[in-house]
């Protein structure tokens, strides 16, 4: 199921009716879910500071969805779940940071708003030192009462598993998400560039999308958990039942899945005007703190917070960003940097091959060619050298180790990571430097001063690297030893041709225009006119 479309308004200005519409907002929200996106940082690169020292990234987008109290409702009715839903995405590159600070600190420690998030602590670090480097000294400290996300999901699945210990497995929010309400989540756009603007449509979407997936979560869990006429029915013995399966029944998707979207200008005048229309105060008036709801929580609500509610604390050690570690794994780069030089550096190869008599081997070169140099192994085939690849699909570097060694053979790669494995050795993998595979090729040739002759060419199967039958089939022999298994062209039986068949797999070859290409080709490669 595709997520349904939330109302969401960007807020880019303080003085914008989207602003105004935000505050007012969070007064009339009983849950609020949270998220924040920032300029991913590369694999191996730090955040700086303008003065050369560690920082942690800045925070360019802010998600609040709103999950709003409709008019008329009572606080005392657990029944209802059918709330109406806003989500606002705080564009924090353009909106003044000062003029918000107040508004958010009041949120995130708001009694009567229920903050949920996914693993929101991360978000909350970087979101206050954003805010500090800003002018906002406090920054932000707390978040309460508080949720996550993945509490929900075990809570929920305990329950149905009748107080039965499980794995607490760290599962994705996409997953979770997907598990209980059934919606899919793209998560394609999470590394996307958040420091840029304008920010494209799918990203204003993604952003939507996952603070307003985390309202649906808890309102699955309302329904299943606390709603007093689905408790008995749910977790009576149904023991064989998964958890996604129980939540698509049919009282969940009637009650869960069908969210109502208003306009969001409509909802707060319904909610103002229509409930309480003694109490119209304006929420920009700053003697009215901008959190405070005029609504009491629903029991619902409530009984959530109060027995599964939380906070998030942090300390003066979270706010810092710790060099200890990324010193370590500074010399840990080092250190591997230098090991995988090391054995660049032997491009001579001056130890002898594994296929080396004094390890056993029968003196035939051998190599095994990882997926990220499959196509060397072809043309290594093409000119009669032995070139096996992976007997798995997606090998461990345990598993490519094990077979190179068992086999005799040396490992190519392009993979700077199996360097870094301390069990690898100098004589059993080769790192590719060329990228084509014609120089790959005769690197490897030159590097393990392999003998190729015209007579090697085309003599191993490139299909599954086996070895031919020594004589040649004709038409009529390779007919029938491709019956039910290879088309033989028909063109062909009135030619004088030879096929070969690989001892191995029973591919037939034979010598047409293509072979005498190939032939040509490496030929030329090779340099053997």
């Amino acid at each position: 199921m595709d997520p349904k479309t939330p109302e969401t308004h960007l807020v880019t200005t303080i003085g914008s009716a989207e602003y105004a519409l935000l505050r007012r907002s969070l007064r009339r929200s009983s849950a609020v879910g949270l998220d924040a996106e920032w300029k991913p940082c590369r694999r191996g690169a730090a955040n700086r500071s303008v003065d050369g020292s560690p920082s942690f990234p800045t925070v360019t987008l802010l998600q609040i969805a709103c999950r709003l109290r409709p008019a008329g409702a009572d606080a005392d009715d657990d029944r209802s779940t059918d709330h109406p839903v806003v989500v606002f995405l705080v564009d924090l590159l353009s909106v003044p940071l000062s003029s918000v600070w107040e508004m958010l600190r009041d949120l995130f420690v708001s009694p009567d708003v229920l903050k949920l998030g996914f693993k929101f602590k991360q978000d909350l670090i970087y979101l206050s030192s954003t805010f500090k480097s800003q002018g906002c000294d406090e920054g932000f400290d707390k978040v309460e009462p508080y949720i996550d996300i993945t509490n929900i999901y075990h809570c929920m699945k305990s329950r149905h598993g009748g107080g039965k210990k499980f794995s607490k497995e760290n599962k994705s929010l996409a997953t979770i998400c997907k598990e209980v309400t059934g919606i899919v989540l793209s998560k394609e756009l999470q590394c996307s560039d958040w420091s840029f603007r304008p920010l494209t449509k799918e990203q204003l979407s993604y952003a939507s999308a996952d603070a307003y997936c985390l309202l649906e979560i808890l309102t699955v869990f309302q329904c299943k958990v606390f709603s007093k006429a689905n408790v008995t029915a749910l977790y009576s013995s149904r023991g064989n039942l998964g958890l996604k399966e129980i939540l698509q029944e049919s009282d969940v998707h009637d009650n869960v899945l069908r969210m109502k979207f208003y306009d969001a200008s409509e909802i707060i005048k319904a909610t103002i005007f229509g409930s309480h229309p003694g109490n119209c105060v304006d929420v920009l008036a700053p003697s009215q703190p901008s959190y405070r709801s005029t609504f009491p929580l629903d029991n619902c609500i409530t009984k959530i917070i109060r027995k599964y509610g939380g906070s998030i604390l942090l300390n003066e050690s979270d706010l810092k960003p710790r060099t200890s570690r990324r010193k370590g794994r500074k010399h840990y780069v080092v250190e591997l940097k230098c090991k995988e030089k090391l054995i660049e550096n032997s491009s001579e190869w001056q130890d002898p091959p594994p296929w080396h008599s004094s390890f056993g081997g029968d003196g035939n070169p051998k190599f095994l060619c990882d997926v990220m140099v499959e196509g060397l192994a072809k043309h290594l085939r093409c000119v009669g050298i032995d070139a096996a690849i992976p007997s798995l699909k997606k090998p461990e570097p345990r598993h490519l180790i094990d077979q190179a060694d068992k086999e005799k053979r040396v490992l190519l790669t392009r993979d700077a990571k199996l360097l870094k494995h301390q069990y690898l050795i100098r004589n059993q993998v080769y790192k590719v430097k060329s990228l084509l595979k014609n120089d790959q090729l005769l690197e490897v040739i030159e590097t393990f001063q392999l003998k190729i002759c015209e007579d090697q060419l085309m003599s191993r199967c490139t299909k599954c690297n086996g070895r031919f039958i020594q004589k040649p089939l004709t038409i009529e022999e390779a007919i029938a030893a491709a019956k039910g298994f290879q088309v033989i062209p028909e063109c062909l039986y009135d030619r004088n041709f030879e096929f070969w068949q690989c001892t191995d797999c029973n591919q037939l070859y034979w010598e047409g225009t293509q072979y005498q290409n190939a032939v040509q080709k490496f030929i030329n490669v090779c340099k053997l006119n």
